[in-house]
């Protein structure tokens, strides 16, 4: 093998030995951390404040009232201090946002996206960073977290008129996991070289005599919890390829590790809950090839980039941080679209025609490979249900998943499920050229590179929306009144109407008894049940979104 080869073999097999050492201690520390009856003192305290009885339970509609009135409060906030911005504290002279775009950013942050259609350090003061994104950071990241463990209640439970207290879920996953875990990631990367300081914008003097601006920020905070929560909303405009965000190629590394640990360890917590270890190393296992599979071809189109200019310098180098190479953009890219993070350590938009495919493809197979945190895990458990429904029929028998009977009620929640990403992805892109005024709009202001690229690049913005991932096409202009309402709208309903249906899952697995199990029943912890799911994966996405690509990367990639 040549040097390519073995540092591609090496990256991986680091990170894999990382993840493999994690996945025990931290899947169980997930565990008991969200399942502990205990309740810390501090948590008591806040629950005081707002009402709430941690030890009630919560039907299925109870949970879902609560998150969308949580969420409705969170995206009011954001927009409000977007608005008054120049009022605040440390707003660096900077005036208030556009109601379009403050409307935008609100929805993107609040839904776990974090799409950007503006350039942050040019925007945003550091008042709206810190009390806006970088609380919401946290905040949409633990409701995805909560929205997972009451599904794996749903499987846990028997007879039960509830899946958990959301106030509960939520506090606990703020406190107890992603903000002490944020914090020892922000000083890893303080001591990486990434900035935390209230220097605002300094003049300086270059060696060839002329004068720059530098900004500075809080960005190692922001960046941390950006990276642990699956965000992906970068401090400055070029995100993590920005030095003060990603000073190194070991920070690079550290980066991708921070997207991947709280993910891949989920489905060990999701084991110990419904007390079977082997469920969760069945989901993690199919999670790992498909990320596999993913990783190597991202980066087989781009060290094999076709054209002259490619070919001669080794490489689709375009876009792409020298310090970092192919091999680390790719696998960072394969990464942040494959969790629903987003961050970029390299432009997608100067990628080749079948790369840019591959991350496009990475969103619509429903970010499941780990997935967002937690957003990834209850969205394979639903992709799971369909597979053991489709070997129910195979074999002519009611369909069990966990000793729970998949019926028709809970087989129409997981169709729902699957369909709503697709139908906003696939309507919002046909919108757009389908409205004459709106298709001018999108091709004079939005479009800097007609044709297919052009619609890949308006394919990749709703795509990247409705499935809550936030990174684009960099040669798209977003800040348009068209593209900032309809990509919130898309973000919106594709964050919040799957929860909708997840958790109405949850609420009627949770209602039933056990089933106990048969000679006829299916082994979900097999490698038989892996492949079954992994197929299920693909067949569905490919389905959908075949004909949509052939339209874009496939017709450039054939060009």
């Amino acid at each position: 093998m040549d040097a390519t080869v073995w540092l591609f073999v090496a990256q991986l097999a680091t990170i894999a030995a990382v993840l493999v050492a994690l996945y025990i201690p931290l899947g169980n520390y997930l565990a008991v951390a969200l399942t502990s009856p205990r309740h810390w003192r501090i948590e008591r305290g806040f629950y005081r404040l707002i009402g709430a009885d941690p030890d009630s339970g919560q039907s299925w509609g109870a949970y879902v009232r609560s998150v969308l009135a949580f969420s409705a409060v969170g995206i009011l906030v954001v927009y409000a201090l977007q608005r008054t911005q120049q009022w605040l504290p440390y707003s660096l002279g900077l005036p208030a946002t556009s109601e379009h775009l403050a409307f935008n950013t609100a929805i993107s942050f609040v839904t776990n996206t974090n799409w950007q259609s503006y350039s942050p350090e040019l925007t945003l003061g550091y008042a709206v960073q810190l009390l806006g994104l970088a609380v919401q950071n946290v905040l949409s990241a633990a409701v995805g977290i909560a929205i997972a463990i009451a599904l794996a209640r749903g499987f846990a439970y028997r007879r039960r008129g509830e899946i958990g207290n959301f106030w509960v879920d939520l506090t606990r996953s703020t406190l107890r996991i992603l903000l002490p875990f944020s914090i020892v990631a922000a000083v890893v990367l303080m001591a990486g070289g990434v900035i935390q300081n209230l220097a605002g914008f300094q003049e300086v003097s270059t060696i060839t005599g002329g004068t720059q601006v530098i900004p500075g920020g809080p960005v190692a905070s922001q960046e941390a919890i950006k990276l642990l929560g699956t965000n992906g909303g970068g401090f400055f405009n070029a995100n993590s390829s920005h030095p003060f965000e990603n000073p190194a190629p070991w920070t690079s590394l550290a980066s991708i590790l921070l997207m991947l640990a709280i993910p891949f360890a989920l489905p060990r917590a999701f084991g110990r809950i419904v007390g079977d270890d082997r469920q969760g190393v069945a989901i993690a296992g199919v999670m790992a090839a498909l990320f596999l599979v993913s990783v190597s071809l991202m980066t087989w189109a781009e060290l094999s980039g076709g054209g002259t200019a490619p070919q001669a310098a080794g490489g689709a180098l375009e876009g792409k941080e020298a310090r970092f190479g192919i091999i680390g953009s790719t696998v960072f890219s394969t990464t942040s679209t494959i969790t629903s993070t987003g961050a970029v350590n390299s432009m997608h938009d100067s990628y080749t025609a079948l790369g840019g495919g591959m991350a496009l493809v990475n969103m619509m197979l429903g970010e499941v490979a780990p997935g967002g945190v937690g957003a990834g895990l209850y969205g394979i458990l639903v992709v799971a249900i369909i597979a053991v429904f489709i070997a129910g029929l195979m074999v002519g028998r009611t369909p069990e998943y966990l000793g729970k009977k998949i019926g028709a009620r809970e087989i129409k929640l997981a169709s729902l499920y699957i369909l709503t990403t697709p139908t906003l992805v696939l309507v919002g892109t046909a919108l757009s050229f389908a409205i004459p005024p709106v298709r001018a709009d999108v091709e004079s202001t939005s479009i800097w590179n007609p044709g297919t690229h052009g619609f890949s690049e308006v394919l990749y913005a709703f795509t990247s929306a409705a499935n809550n991932n936030g990174s684009a096409f960099a040669g798209l202009t977003a800040n348009t009144p068209w593209l900032n309402t309809a990509l919130a709208v898309a973000m919106f309903l594709g964050r919040f109407l799957p929860i909708v249906f997840v958790l109405a899952l949850a609420g009627s697995l949770a209602g039933q008894d056990a089933v106990p199990p048969t000679t006829g029943t299916l082994p979900t912890h097999t490698v038989q049940f892996g492949g079954l799911l992994a197929g299920t994966i693909v067949l569905v996405s490919a389905l959908t979104y075949f004909p949509v690509l052939a339209l874009g990367p496939l017709a450039e990639g054939l060009q």
